[in-house]
């Protein structure tokens, strides 16, 4: 550990507050490599099936690989927002007009994600190595909840530091040639894309999500 400043987060706080932060990322203030390992320390500490932790992580500085994986994560959203499930998609929630407004915000901040993913000062790459070329699929669930616990952990000690992330996914279109790009071995899976920046403005506040009782089941359906 470095001794970097932790900001005075009660844990409800910090856990009701880690928000995906695309448009507030700075993308002009380095962010030192003690820090993010100091978050990856903390990351590791999270469970791992059978105890293996068989995770790897994969920060990337480099000017040039960042702007590589930047243009495939932008191909790779220009395809998705062109998708029925693309999460801009107002037209989802029609009969919902304050869940629409909020899907459109969103919408909107991934876009702006895309075109800047490349500038983004740190992007993380938690990995797994699943032992072989083909994943098993008798097992998924076991095999990514070995990794992203790790990766979350990660996000709350970034938040906690004064950092902003984004749990983002669509590169993987591209895995086999950013996993070329970095020497990632074929045994290694990628499970997501951290970018990883300062944040601008001062906090975040929780999230309107939908009422427990909507989600909650006691004993059956």
């Amino acid at each position: 550990m470095t001794g970097t400043a932790v900001l005075p987060l009660s844990l409800d706080e910090l856990l009701t507050t880690t928000r995906s932060v695309r448009k507030r990322l700075d993308l002009d203030r380095p962010v030192p490599l003690a820090v993010v390992k100091e978050c990856l320390e903390i990351a590791l500490q999270a469970p791992s099936g059978s105890n293996r932790q068989n995770w790897h992580f994969v920060v990337v500085t480099d000017a040039e690989q960042r702007a590589t994986i930047g243009e495939y994560y932008r191909r790779s959203f220009a395809a998705y927002a062109a998708s029925p499930s693309y999460a801009g998609n107002s037209d989802a929630y029609a009969e919902d007009p304050e869940r629409a407004a909020i899907q459109a915000r969103v919408g909107d901040s991934a876009s702006y994600l895309a075109e800047v993913m490349g500038r983004v000062p740190v992007l993380v790459i938690p990995c797994i190595d699943a032992g072989t070329e083909q994943l098993p699929a008798a097992n998924q669930s076991g095999l990514w909840g070995s990794i992203l616990p790790a990766a979350w952990s990660y996000m709350l000690a970034a938040r906690a530091r004064g950092l902003g992330s984004a749990w983002t996914t669509l590169h993987q279109r591209y895995e086999s040639e950013i996993g070329e790009l970095l020497g990632i071995p074929k045994t290694v899976h990628q499970a997501a894309l951290l970018p990883t920046a300062y944040f601008t403005g001062e906090t975040f506040k929780t999230a309107r999500r939908q009422p427990l009782d909507e989600v909650l089941h006691v004993n059956d359906w």
